[in-house]
């Protein structure tokens, strides 16, 4: 469980600036429509509310005792750690989506092994 939940906050985590850098780099895509864009921004909203619910699930999962503290604190700095290299500035658009949609598949995935971990009984 607390492996799960560590690896699911780093991986939101280290979305965080490259979907800044991502919808910054749309913004001056002038044939782009604006849904687009707006989809864009709409990605990093949800990949932020994301990471504020399993933070709610974590700090209610150590409070019942179902995984230690060490996930405490785990700030953004451990993520940041993962600055873009300038490799990443030249990914094209659609490798940044495939990844996007890939380390997304994952979460997703580890997430439903996390609700089958926590509560068996969903007959997973």
């Amino acid at each position: 469980r607390e492996e799960l939940t560590h690896l699911i906050l780093k991986l939101l985590q280290a979305w965080k600036e490259p979907l800044s850098h991502f919808n910054q780099h749309i913004e001056h895509h002038q044939e782009l429509p604006d849904d687009s864009l707006s989809k864009a921004k709409q990605i990093s909203k949800m990949v932020q509310e994301l990471e504020t619910g399993v933070e709610k699930v974590t700090e209610k999962m150590q409070s019942m005792g179902m995984i230690s503290n060490s996930l405490h604190g785990m700030a953004s700095s451990e993520a940041t750690g993962l600055s873009i290299s300038n490799e990443a500035n030249m990914m094209s658009d659609s490798d940044f989506i495939h990844c996007f949609r890939r380390d997304s598949n994952k979460v997703q995935s580890y997430l439903k092994i996390l609700k089958c971990r926590i509560m068996p009984e969903n007959s997973c």
